[in-house]
């Protein structure tokens, strides 16, 4: 069920956020102060593939100065974007009655696209 889940997930906008993160990614990769910002969003990518049989994502680290200030940073290097994508592909899949599940999941990716830092992704068991 969770294969299923997935390739109706990529059909479904999956496919499109998974590159917007990667095109973030290497615009913080650019130079080598960015290279842990864009290792953390390679791997919001990764969730953005394949997003059933996780468990969203949780809050591993205390919040400090550094997570906001890399936070901010992000959000000018596309994650906003990346935020307004999910908005905007959940409601129109919140339109359809199979799409509801997928549109949730697309709102619960909106938050952890605009603070990604601060956060580890967890399998389920």
């Amino acid at each position: 069920m969770k294969l299923l889940g997935n390739i109706l997930w990529l059909l479904l906008g999956g496919i499109v956020i998974a590159v917007e993160y990667f095109i973030g990614s290497l615009i913080l990769m650019v130079t080598i102060v960015g290279i842990p910002f864009g290792l953390q969003t390679l791997k919001m990518s990764y969730l953005s593939i394949w997003p059933f049989g996780r468990t969203s994502v949780v809050t591993e680290r205390s919040s400090g100065c550094l997570y906001v200030i890399m936070n901010v940073l992000w959000l000018l290097c596309g994650g906003i974007w990346i935020a307004l994508t999910h908005a905007l592909i959940g409601f129109l899949l919140y339109i359809t009655i199979i799409g509801i599940p997928f549109g949730n999941q697309h709102f619960k990716l909106t938050e952890v696209a605009l603070n990604p830092f601060g956060r580890d992704i967890v399998r389920k068991k």
